[in-house]
């Protein structure tokens, strides 16, 4: 049998219980957010006001589809995470955790809508 202090048990969880795991993986989507951004806005910019048939041509090229998937699901999730930091902020009871899964389905339908209509350009 292990005996562990309160402080021990209650080390680096937080008041939500989480601990810093989700402060981390927010910090580390935001960089890699930051870093596939800046590409991905350069690219989507290059096919903006071509023809649809240009447009398609560029979406359907691989290193575009994969960036573009890329940023639908970790920018969806991204969305996610923060959303319900903002909810677990200021809602309390049910209200927030009704709030919390209508921003989870909501957040992996439009990754799936994102996904699958890019899957019907680039195949």
């Amino acid at each position: 049998m292990r005996y562990l202090t309160a402080r021990k048990r209650a080390e680096g969880k937080g008041a939500s219980g989480t601990g810093t795991e989700h402060f981390w993986y927010m910090k580390m989507s935001g960089v890699g957010l930051a870093l596939i951004i800046p590409v991905f806005l350069v690219a989507f910019g290059r096919a903006v006001g071509g023809t649809r048939e240009e447009v398609l041509a560029t979406f359907a090229h691989p290193a575009m589809a994969l960036l573009t998937g890329l940023v639908i699901f970790f920018g969806l999730r991204h969305f996610a995470g923060g959303a319900q930091t903002m909810i677990e902020d200021y809602t309390h009871g049910s209200t927030r955790r009704a709030l919390i899964i209508f921003t989870t389905i909501l957040s992996y339908g439009l990754i799936a809508t994102g996904l699958f209509a890019l899957a019907k350009i680039a195949l």
